[in-house]
């Protein structure tokens, strides 16, 4: 008994020994995977070990969350969540949600917060919220919004808005993510959605969509000139598509501390803020395992109520 306690503290003490999977919930090319991609690689310099992407997608990002809580708690398997994975998809599968991610996992830090912008489809001659607002209002069509499926966070804060402001819009949902979406919104298929920035920055820059708000708190060093929602008289407005990293339940305390700062301490490089700054994506993390548990529970219970006010089915 004390041999394999001895060996155990051996082991957490030399963490990591071997290459480390981290778990992408989504497929390559989107928001998630190219974050994931250049903190795993700052992550693999600290850390003296590889770091291998693992996309699992599927399910809004439950199939890979349930293959995340269901490894070995040792350190070697850890989980790239976001606000859809670990905060809105419990309110809105329910019961048929396998996993329960503030008691499966252990929250180690948020990473990265990820704003999402308004866009239009440039046929519409609409500069600010009011004024699509009032065009949405006067038009005799009732239009569209695009949004990456029912219960996504991209949904989410267009029905909110929606609900809000007393306009008519109907839904398109998009399995494929944001590529199809934003190539029917420039074609005038789609006339309005909310999209994270790192999937409309380039088209909003070339000006093939406009953007009308962003749903951080300030502006944007990317979109200097784009007011965000809290400006244009929505003070509730403020969100973002955040991303952290979480390990299996019961992963010892010493892995998780050491994985912390290291996270940490890569996040302060300068070189990798502006590799996802590059890319529309802030770098963001914890005060502490502690306060991203609490922030995560706080966001639950924030998604869970929108959630249950509208009424979200089944993706």
């Amino acid at each position: 008994m004390l041999l394999l306690l001895s060996t155990a503290i051996n082991a957490q003490q030399n963490y990591p020994q071997r290459p480390i999977r981290l778990i992408v919930p989504f497929a390559p090319g989107g928001a998630s995977d190219f974050t994931a991609r250049i903190i795993s690689q700052a992550l693999s310099e600290e850390l003296k070990q590889s770091i291998v992407i693992d996309n699992k997608g599927g399910a809004a990002g439950n199939i890979g969350m349930e293959a995340a809580a269901r490894a070995a708690p040792d350190g070697y398997t850890l989980f790239f969540g976001n606000i859809g994975t670990m905060a809105i998809n419990p309110s809105v599968f329910g019961a048929t949600l396998k996993i329960k991610p503030e008691y499966d996992f252990i929250a180690i830090s948020k990473v990265v917060d990820i704003p999402s912008v308004l866009v239009i489809n440039p046929g519409i001659q609409s500069s600010t919220v009011s004024e699509f607002i009032h065009y949405a209002k006067t038009q005799k069509r009732e239009l569209n919004f695009g949004s990456s499926g029912s219960g996504s966070l991209n949904s989410l804060e267009m029905i909110s808005l929606i609900k809000e402001t007393g306009i008519n819009m109907t839904e398109v949902p998009y399995k494929s993510g944001a590529g199809q979406s934003m190539t029917n919104l420039i074609g005038g298929q789609l006339d309005v959605m909310f999209v994270t920035l790192p999937s409309a920055i380039g088209y909003i820059k070339s000006n093939k969509i406009r953007a009308l708000a962003v749903t951080s708190s300030n502006r944007l060093e990317q979109l200097p000139t784009v007011p965000t929602l809290v400006e244009q008289g929505y003070p509730s407005r403020v969100s973002s598509s955040w991303q952290g990293i979480f390990a299996p339940r019961e992963t010892p305390t010493e892995i998780i501390n050491k994985l912390f700062s290291a996270l940490n301490k890569i996040m302060a490089q300068k070189s990798v803020q502006e590799k996802l700054s590059s890319g529309g994506v802030i770098a963001a993390t914890s005060p502490s395992p502690e306060a991203f548990s609490a922030y995560l529970k706080a966001e639950s219970t924030r998604w869970g109520k929108v959630v249950r006010e509208i009424n979200v089915e089944l993706p």
